[in-house]
């Protein structure tokens, strides 16, 4: 037990220590085209800004990227350069042009192919010595904020939830602020907990609303299926939605600094400065990264690490489908399939669109570890082209295609990222809060907004904004760590020495086992919330009715990876002992703690043990 317990200490540690570098082109390519700024010389930038009154320019637009002209053009081009191209929006999935995926491609290839060690990337953030009120550089700023929340899609959620509670707040994203046309799927409890929050309406809900559908399935081919109701069952409009939070974010006073991208960050002892790629100057007590999972801050903080693991998601909207009134949570295919010399297993998510009756969105995705010969997204949209019409049960040729999406998703085994500077913290999917085995970070926005809204309204009022404090906002969640082993048994081994149908196996004991159980244990899995005791039925009653399937799950996911998991697994049932049984009592004697930094920082315990434990989800 002593083992494991230090092998989980060790774990939790790590995250506040140095990480290894990635090569230096891909640090480069990291950063979207009009992200790139010359190279920073950490505090000597802020210091050469304070002594020089002239201001930084943007760096000329970089020449378009040219790809080779192929004799034949490939399916996915074909179908793409027939849609219009209604222009590119901030957030993931917010660009649907065939150039758009190529220079995804691009980045993808150039994370795949990155040694293990290479050179430092570029850094955005530097520490600065002495006060800004009396440096040169004070009198540059255009602005001062309590909060200034450095991107827009995700980041006007919290921005509207701080403004709430009488902050001052701004919000800078590169792109015009607007939701992507590709709807969101959720339910509507998780929503429900953004009125709860405080920065929604019920009938804002309604109102952004495109379609409800009933029933959804979980299936697996040639195993099973199972159907639930009111699970990912709305299809909620991002344009819509976003439009509301900007019109409350207004009324609250916020401010919302479009078409500007983030140059630089300088913290002082009482400001943190924002600089901007068109030479504005801001300054913030606490500046909050919602900048996704590109982010130059987060690429800066994990030096330029490869990420641990990557769900690769493609797909599209289109119209013509006839049978279009329920939908397909997760759907396995029966065995691992080849993409050239890749071994990839695949899954499919299908929902109705909001757009038209006969319009459906259709995702395929699968879960690999980045290294040379990973497919690209363009390969996996020629499959898809192949798979989808024997999956929906509708020729191809009989579909509209309006919309082709796709998306890489990166996540890390330390996750969620703590704080690594004074008056800096990473929010959504910056932060690495989402589930590994999700693609997107909506859903987790919601079931931790109401905890980090309130968790950092009491840092900026006490001024509790050095790296340790703001870090006991992201802390360890074991639940979250516990998730990884399912990534990691629904990724396709290399050269397994596994039946090709394992994992479609290994996922259809499972489902049924939660059904068996019934929905206090389903139902929070469906929904990402991993939970002590419905974990240790499910796996109990996977090996009493499946015990021949153990030994292939050793081999599938490895000794190693079973040990940590084990550690993580221990701490998941630790952590709810002590939000069932000791939050409670320490938690009323509170009150006559003397420093308001203790009680603050109690709180933040209490919040990781309740939401690393998933006890905050209710049915």
């Amino acid at each position: 037990m002593a083992t494991v317990w230090q092998q989980v200490s060790r774990r939790i540690a790590s995250q506040h220590k140095e990480r290894r570098n990635i090569h230096q082109e891909m640090a480069v390519l990291l950063l979207p085209l009009h992200h790139q700024q010359p190279p920073l010389g950490g505090a000597s930038r802020c210091q050469t800004l304070q002594r020089s009154r002239l201001r930084w320019r943007p760096p000329q637009a970089a020449p378009a990227i040219s790809f080779r002209a192929q004799s034949s053009p490939s399916r996915t081009q074909r179908i793409m350069e027939k849609i219009p191209s209604t222009g590119e929006v901030g957030g993931a999935g917010g660009a649907y042009s065939y150039a758009a995926l190529k220079r995804l491609d691009q980045l993808w290839s150039a994370i795949c192919a990155a040694p293990a060690a290479a050179v430092e990337p570029q850094a955005v953030v530097s520490s600065v010595s002495g006060s800004f009120s009396q440096s040169q550089l004070a009198d540059k700023a255009i602005d001062k904020f309590d909060v200034l929340v450095c991107g827009g899609t995700l980041g006007i959620f919290i921005g509207v939830a701080l403004g709430a509670k009488g902050l001052k707040v701004g919000i800078v994203e590169r792109n015009v602020l607007k939701g992507r046309e590709q709807e969101w799927n959720i339910s509507k409890k998780e929503l429900l907990e953004l009125v709860k929050a405080g920065v929604l309406f019920e009938e804002d809900i309604e109102q952004a609303t495109a379609i409800e559908f009933n029933p959804n399935r979980c299936g697996f081919e040639g195993k099973g299926e199972i159907w639930v109701e009111d699970i990912l069952n709305l299809a909620i409009s991002p344009v819509k939605l976003i439009e509301t939070m900007k019109r409350r974010f207004d009324s609250l006073g916020g401010d919302i600094f479009e078409g500007e991208s983030v140059s630089s960050i300088c913290i002082y002892e009482d400001a943190a400065v924002l600089q901007l790629s068109d030479g504005k100057v801001l300054s913030s007590r606490l500046i909050i990264d919602a900048m996704g999972n590109f982010s130059p801050v987060v690429k800066q903080v994990r030096r330029g690490r490869k990420p641990d693991g990557v769900c690769l998601v493609v797909g599209s909207c289109a119209r013509g489908f006839k049978n279009n009134d329920s939908s397909d949570i997760i759907y396995s295919s029966s065995s691992v399939t080849k993409i050239g010399a890749y071994e990839v297993q695949l899954f499919w998510e299908a929902f109705p669109a909001g757009s038209g009756p006969m319009d459906r969105t259709t995702y395929m995705f699968t879960y690999v570890d980045p290294q040379p010969g990973c497919p690209k997204l363009e390969d996996l949209l020629e499959l898809y082209w192949e798979l989808m019409p024997s999956y929906q049960g509708v020729p191809i040729e009989d579909l509209e295609i309006m919309r082709v999406v796709y998306g890489i998703f990166p996540t890390y085994y330390d996750s969620p990222l703590p704080a690594a500077f004074d008056r800096v913290i990473q929010f959504g999917d910056a932060s690495g809060i989402q589930s590994p085995v999700s693609f997107g970070g909506f859903g987790s926005l919601t079931r931790h907004l109401e905890r980090l809204s309130t968790g950092v309204y009491e840092a900026v009022e006490g001024d509790f904004l050095d790296s340790y404090s703001l870090s006991l906002l992201n802390p360890y969640m074991p639940n979250l760590s516990a998730s990884w082993l399912f990534q990691r048994a629904m990724s396709a081994k290399q050269q397994s020495d596994v039946s090709p149908d394992f994992i479609t196996e290994l996922l259809h004991v499972n489902f049924q086992s939660m059904e068996k159980l019934g929905d206090p244990v389903l139902r929070p899995f469906l929904q990402d919330v991993i939970q002590f005791v419905p974990l240790v039925k499910t796996l109990g009653l996977v090996m009493l009715t499946k015990p021949q399937i153990i030994p292939s799950i050793f081999k599938q996911v490895g000794v190693p990876v079973l040990f940590v998991w084990f550690g993580h697994f221990l701490m998941l049932g630790y952590y709810t002992f002590l939000s069932t049984y000791a939050d409670p009592v320490i938690r009323s004697s509170l009150s006559v703690l003397p420093s308001e930094k203790i009680r603050y920082r109690w709180n933040r315990y209490f919040d990781a043990w309740k939401y690393g434990a998933g006890l905050d989800y209710k049915l």
